[in-house]
C-alpha cells in the first residue's frame, strides 16, 4: 500500500473484528503487499498489558489501525513506555472511527525520540471504510509548545469524492456543513440495495468546518445538542476533559437528552470539585457537565468504540443506588430540591438559598424544564408523586416540598399548612385596575351592539379557519383555500361551504436567496423553489410565544387584522398587510395564550398569567369583561359557532364555559390536572375535548359541562387535541401521538421516542396528519397511524404545523412549520420535500399562520413577523 509504504517485512495487527468494516482494509493490505497479519485471541485483546506485550515485544507489530478508544485502553503510561516509545516497533499508527485526539494529548502520549508516523484516517462503511487521510507533521509532534489546534481530516484517497453541504443541500467551500462521500466508480451496497448509480453521494452524519480548503471535524450530528439555549458538541467536552492532567481517559453522554454526564478514568485520586473548577477554565458555562462519575475503565464495543449504552446503564445503576438510599429526613429532601431547582434553571453558581415563595415559571422555568424537575424528584424519592407537575407549574418551592413530603414522609408534620398555601387567587372586584391602560384607542370600525353579527373569517394555528355570520358558517379548515375539517366537525346541516381566498402572489421567478438580508432574519431558500421575505415586523417589547390570530372581514373595509400577545403584557392588533399598530392594550401579566374571536366578531378573547380571561373589543382593545380563574391561563379559548359560548382551561385545573354577552360563567369542571393546552370542539358529536398535564384526555358535554368519557395517557399532555370527522388525535410527553374515536376508544399509537408538544394538524382530506416532535423531526402519518414521511429539522419542533394550498385552484398542498432554533420550513405536504427555509433571529415557540401569500409568526427576539411567500408557482 503506497500510503504506508507497506512491504513484506511489515506486521499488521488485525485490531478490528470481522463485523467491523476496517477489518477488510487490514486483511487486504496484508494480502496485497505480502505483509504478515497478526491475529490474537479475544482473551488477550481485553487485557491491555498482555496485548501490548504480544504486539510490541513478541511479534513486533509495525502497522496498527485502531480507534482512539482502543488506543486509550492501554493507558497513557503504557502508551508512552511501549506503544509510542523510542524503541517501539510501531512504524505507522492510523487512528480512525472516532474524533481524533487533541494534539496536546497526542504529544503527551509520545516518548522522547519516538519516530512513529501518525495518521488521521476518516471514512464510513457506506464508502468502503477509508475515504481521507492526513499525516500529522513531525514539526507539530516534536514541538514543545502547547498546541490545541484541531487536526484536519486531510485529503481524499484515489477515486473518492468529498463534498461538504449546508443544511439546505448546497455544496460549500467555506463554513460549516455535513460531509458527503462517494466516487465516480466507488460504490457500496447497503441493506437491500441491488443497484447503486455511479456517483452516488452518501450523507455521513459528520459535521465539519471548512477553512482555507481544509476540513476540521466538529462532531456527529447526533452529538450536537441544545443546552441552556445554546448549541454544544459533546465531543468537545470530552476532548477538553481528556486534556486535564488528572484524567487518564473519559467519555461524555447526553443522558435521556436531559443531563450531560462525564465519566472519568482517573490517574490518581482526586476531588470532583477540582475537576469541575478545571473544566470551568476551558469550557463555557453551558458545557459544564451535570454530573461526574469515576469509573475503573471505559466500556467499549466489539468495534473498539466507546459503548454509550453501557455508560448509560452505569449511570442508571448509579441513580437507582442513589434513589434506593432512604432520604435522611426532611432536611435532605429540602436540600435536594434546592439543588435540582438551581441546576435545572442554571442558577448553580448562586450561593444563596432559593426563597420559599419562589415560583418555578417565574424563575426561568418552562414546560420542558418542569418535566425534568419532576423526573429528578421522582428519581430521588424512588416513586411517582401524583399531581406533582401541576404543583411545580403553579406553586412555590415550599409548596412543592410539602407536596413531596406528604408522599415520602406521610407521618411527618408539615411546616407549611396546606390550608394556608399561597396559591394565587384572583377576583374581578377591580377590573379597571387589573385590565391595565389602553395605549391606542384608534377605532377601525364602528362597534356593533353586542348581539349584532359581523361577517368575517378567522384563521389560527394548525390550519384552523372559521367563517361566520354569512348566510351559513364555514367550519374550520385549511388555508389558504380551505376545504377541510378541523376542531369543529361538520354539523348535520347541508350548508357547509369552503373558502377560496386569493392564491399565493409569487411570480415565476428565480427564487434564490436575497443577497443582503437585514438583522430581521436570514433567507436560506432551498432548491430555488420558493423565497420567504420579510414584509414587516412589529416590536412587542418581549418574547412572543403566542400564535397569531388573523381576522379577515367579509367586506372590503376594515382591513384584515393580526391579534398577538407577548410576555411584555401587551396585546396588539396589527394591520395584516402593513404591520401598522391598530391598537395596543396592556394586560395584567405575561400573555402566552393565543387569541380567539367571538362568534359575533366584535370581541377578542385571550388568557393571561394573572389568571384572568380578557374579553376585549376587537376594534379598539377596550375591555368588555374580565373573568377570573384561580391560576394562570395559558390555554387558548375555543368558540362554539352554534351557541357563541367560549371554552377555556386554566392552571387551576378547571375548564370553563363562558357567556361573554351575559358576562357569566355557564359551567366549570374540575379536570383532574392543569389545563395548559387549548380545548377542541366537535359539533358532531357535540363534544368538547380537554387535555391535562395530569395525562387525562376528557370528552365533555359542551352544554352541561358533564364528562362523557376520559382516557388516562399516563404522561403529561401539553399538545392540544385535534378532532375530525371520525377521530381525535393528541401528542404526549412520552413521544406518542394517540388517536381515539369519538367514543373514547384508542385506535392507534405512533411513537417518535421524544416528547410531543406540537399539536396535530390535518390535511384537507383528513387522510394525513402533521405534527412535530422534540426529536427534531416533522412527521406525516395517515389516519391509520402509518408513517408517510418525516423531515429532519435542525432543532426541536414545538410549534404546530400549518397546511395550505400553493395557489388557487391547485390541489397541491404545502406545509409551514417552525423549529425552536428559529427556522421556518416550507415542505411539500405529500412528499415532505423541502421547498424553502428561512431563519429568524431568535427562538420560535409560536406556530405559523398562512393567509393569501403571507406567513405570520411570533419570535423570542420580541418581534411578530409577516413574511411574503414568493415563487408560489407550480413545480
Amino acid at each position: 500500500m503506497v500510503l504506508f509504504e507497506v512491504t513484506q517485512e511489515d506486521v499488521l495487527f488485525l485490531a478490528s473484528p470481522l463485523t467491523f468494516d476496517p477489518s477488510v482494509v487490514e486483511i487486504f493490505v496484508a494480502l496485497s503487499s505480502g505483509a504478515c497479519l497478526l491475529i490474537v485471541p479475544t482473551s488477550v485483546k481485553v487485557l491491555p498489558s498482555k496485548l501490548a506485550a504480544a504486539l510490541f515485544s513478541h511479534h513486533r507489530v509495525t502497522i496498527l489501525q485502531a480507534t482512539p478508544t482502543l488506543l486509550r485502553r492501554f493507558g497513557s503510561q503504557l502508551i508512552k513506555s511501549t506503544v509510542l516509545s523510542a524503541s517501539t516497533s510501531l512504524r505507522v499508527l492510523a487512528l480512525g472511527g472516532e474524533a481524533f485526539p487533541l494534539l496536546t494529548v497526542l504529544k503527551s502520549w509520545r516518548g522522547v525520540d519516538n519516530k512513529t508516523q501518525i495518521f488521521n484516517i476518516y471514512g464510513i462503511t457506506e464508502v468502503s471504510s477509508w475515504a481521507t487521510f492526513y499525516r500529522i507533521p513531525e514539526k507539530f509532534l516534536n514541538s514543545t509548545l502547547k498546541c490545541e489546534l484541531p487536526v484536519p481530516l486531510g485529503f481524499p484517497l484515489l477515486g473518492t469524492v468529498v463534498e461538504v453541504r449546508d443544511t439546505n443541500g448546497f455544496t460549500i467551500q467555506e463554513g460549516r456543513g455535513q460531509v458527503f462521500l462517494g466516487g465516480r466508480k466507488r460504490v457500496c451496497f447497503l441493506d437491500d440495495e441491488t443497484t447503486v448509480p455511479l456517483g452516488t453521494m452518501r450523507a455521513t452524519g459528520d459535521l465539519v468546518m471548512v477553512k482555507d480548503g481544509e476540513m476540521f471535524f466538529l462532531g456527529r450530528k447526533d452529538s450536537q445538542i441544545k443546552r441552556h439555549g445554546k448549541r454544544l458538541n459533546i465531543e468537545l467536552v470530552q476532548q477538553v476533559a481528556e486534556g486535564l492532567q488528572q484524567v487518564e481517559s473519559c467519555a461524555v453522554t447526553w443522558y435521556n437528552q436531559e443531563k450531560l454526564i462525564l465519566f472519568v478514568v482517573s490517574k490518581n485520586d482526586f476531588v470532583k470539585e477540582y475537576i469541575f473548577k478545571e473544566l470551568q477554565k476551558h469550557l463555557p458555562s453551558h458545557a459544564i457537565p451535570d454530573e461526574l462519575l469515576l469509573i475503573e475503565s471505559l466500556p467499549f464495543t466489539s468495534h473498539g468504540k466507546i459503548d454509550v449504552l453501557e455508560l448509560n446503564k452505569i449511570y442508571l445503576n448509579y441513580l437507582n443506588l442513589k434513589s434506593g438510599c432512604k432520604l435522611n429526613g426532611k432536611e435532605e429532601l429540602w436540600e435536594k430540591l434546592q439543588y435540582f431547582w438551581k441546576s435545572i434553571l442554571n442558577l448553580s453558581e448562586d450561593p444563596l438559598k432559593v426563597p420559599n415563595e419562589s415560583l418555578f415559571l417565574n424563575s426561568g422555568g418552562d414546560s420542558l424544564k418542569s418535566v425534568r424537575f419532576l423526573n429528578e424528584i421522582e428519581k430521588l424519592v424512588g416513586t411517582s408523586v401524583p399531581g406533582l407537575l401541576e404543583i411545580i407549574l403553579s406553586s412555590s418551592i415550599l409548596e412543592i416540598y410539602n407536596h413531596v413530603l406528604q408522599t415520602v414522609f406521610p407521618d411527618e408534620d408539615l411546616e407549611f399548612s396546606k390550608n394556608h398555601a399561597t396559591k394565587r387567587k384572583f377576583s374581578d372586584s377591580n377590573q379597571e385596575e387589573t385590565s391595565g391602560k389602553s395605549l391606542h384607542q384608534k377605532s377601525v370600525m364602528t362597534l356593533s351592539c353586542d348581539n349584532e353579527l359581523t361577517a368575517f373569517t378567522a384563521v389560527s394555528r394548525g390550519s384552523q379557519i372559521l367563517s361566520l355570520n354569512t348566510k351559513s358558517f364555514t367550519r374550520l379548515g385549511l388555508c389558504s383555500s380551505a376545504h377541510s375539517s378541523d376542531l369543529i366537525s361538520p354539523t348535520n346541516t347541508q350548508n357547509v361551504k369552503s373558502l377560496n381566498p386569493p392564491a399565493l402572489l409569487g411570480k415565476s421567478q428565480d427564487a434564490s436567496c436575497v443577497a443582503e438580508v437585514s438583522e430581521a432574519g436570514t433567507c436560506v431558500a432551498a432548491a430555488k423553489k420558493m423565497e420567504l421575505r420579510v414584509r414587516w415586523r412589529s416590536d412587542t417589547g418581549k418574547c412572543v410565544d403566542a400564535s397569531p390570530l388573523v381576522v379577515i372581514p367579509a367586506v372590503e373595509k376594515p382591513s384584515p387584522t393580526v391579534y398577538m400577545g407577548s410576555h411584555s403584557h401587551r396585546m396588539m392588533a396589527l394591520d395584516l398587510h402593513s404591520g401598522k399598530v391598530k391598537w395596543e392594550q396592556i394586560l395584567g401579566d405575561r400573555i402566552e395564550s393565543s387569541a380567539c374571536v367571538s362568534r359575533c366578531g366584535n370581541f377578542i378573547v385571550v388568557g393571561c398569567y394573572n389568571g384572568l380571561v380578557y374579553v376585549l373589543k376587537s376594534n379598539s382593545g377596550e375591555t368588555h369583561w374580565t373573568f377570573p380563574t384561580e391560576d394562570a391561563v395559558k390555554s387558548s379559548a375555543a368558540v362554539d359557532p352554534t351557541t357563541g359560548l367560549l371554552y377555556v382551561g386554566s392552571h387551576d385545573q378547571h375548564a370553563y364555559a363562558l357567556d361573554i354577552y351575559e358576562k357569566k360563567c355557564v359551567w366549570k369542571l374540575h379536570c383532574g390536572g392543569t389545563v395548559s393546552s387549548s380545548p377542541c370542539l366537535s359539533l358532531l358529536p357535540h363534544h368538547l375535548y380537554v387535555a391535562t398535564l395530569g395525562g387525562l384526555l376528557l370528552a365533555i358535554n359542551p352544554a352541561t359541562g358533564k364528562r362523557v368519557w376520559q382516557y388516562s395517557c399516563g404522561k403529561p399532555l401539553f399538545s392540544s387535541p385535534r378532532c375530525g370527522l371520525q377521530y381525535v388525535c393528541i401528542g404526549c410527553v412520552d413521544g406518542s401521538l394517540l388517536c381515539f374515536t369519538h367514543c373514547g376508544e384508542q385506535v392507534w399509537q405512533f411513537s417518535t421516542g421524544e416528547p410531543i408538544f406540537s399539536s396535530p394538524c390535518t390535511s384537507a382530506s383528513e387522510q394525513e396528519i402533521f405534527f412535530g416532535s422534540h426529536d427534531c423531526f416533522i412527521y406525516c402519518c395517515n389516519m391509520k397511524g402509518h408513517l408517510q414521511w418525516k423531515f429532519e429539522t435542525t432543532s426541536r419542533v414545538y410549534a404546530t404545523p400549518f397546511a395550505f394550498h400553493r395557489q388557487e385552484g391547485s390541489s397541491e398542498m404545502l406545509l409551514a412549520a417552525a423549529s425552536t432554533d428559529g427556522k421556518l420550513w416550507i415542505l411539500d405536504s405529500k412528499s415532505g420535500q423541502l421547498q424553502s427555509v428561512y431563519e429568524l433571529p431568535g427562538e420560535v415557540f409560536s406556530s405559523p399562520v398562512v393567509w393569501e401569500s403571507m406567513l405570520i409568526i411570533g419570535c423570542r427576539n420580541n418581534y411578530v413577523y409577516c413574511l411574503d411567500l414568493l415563487g408560489g408557482y407550480q413545480i
